[in-house]
């Protein structure tokens, strides 16, 4: 007697759905972050952002045949209505996920490995960011290794939560470090110990696959 294992199937409409929630829970938190060490605009543009998903996702409830169409919402989201850095940096990073998912047919961890690996290289290319910036790249660079090692076969929840905790890693890394680009990089040591914002972001991000962040506090401290 053979018993049959349910297929890996994981919804990124709900992920995103999750990531909007966790966006706007946030966002006092990181608007005073990006006081401290940016323009003070991070909180709200990554809120708008999720505003501006939904608002992509309620206007076109998602089919579970596919998959790349919540991250397409985000995508138009963050590409079209966010200012500042932030919003196309975000944009290109749901884009490549987007394009992955579709290709692949399915959200599975290979895809989204393949994907957040794009996105990567895209937002290096665009925003300059090196490893060791103080920026977003620190936090997606080790969550996008995190993805590509995960076991061969491992469910994509599972992937994307090994993503999280390298994500979170990177974040706890940039309070230590002295930044070399953007508004940040002229206060010198006054930005050492307050985590990058954008990072802060790429850790809700990965985060809210597995469950809303209802208080950053519990990972910032």
């Amino acid at each position: 007697m053979t018993t049959s294992t349910s297929p890996d199937v994981f919804s990124t409409d709900a992920w995103m759905r999750r990531f909007v929630q966790s966006a706007q829970n946030a966002k006092d938190r990181l608007t005073a972050l990006d006081q401290e060490v940016g323009d003070g605009d991070f909180g709200i543009n990554l809120s708008t952002g999720a505003h501006f998903t939904l608002r992509h996702l309620e206007a076109k409830p998602a089919s579970g045949n596919d998959p790349a169409a919540p991250l397409h919402a985000a995508a138009t989201a963050f590409l079209d209505e966010v200012g500042g850095t932030s919003g196309p940096l975000f944009g290109l990073l749901f884009q490549s996920l987007a394009f992955a998912a579709a290709e692949a047919g399915a959200a599975t961890a290979p895809a989204l490995a393949a994907g957040a690996a794009d996105g990567l290289a895209a937002i290096r290319r665009v925003g300059e960011a090196a490893p060791g910036d103080k920026t977003l790249v620190d936090a997606l660079g080790p969550a996008v290794e995190a993805l590509r090692t995960a076991p061969e076969g491992a469910p994509t929840a599972e992937a994307l939560a090994r993503a999280a905790h390298a994500a979170w890693a990177g974040v706890s890394e940039t309070a230590r470090l002295r930044a070399r680009m953007g508004r940040s990089s002229y206060l010198g040591r006054r930005a050492e110990g307050v985590p990058d914002p954008g990072a802060v972001g790429i850790g809700l991000l990965f985060a809210s696959a597995g469950a809303v962040v209802e208080d950053l506090s519990t990972r910032l401290g």
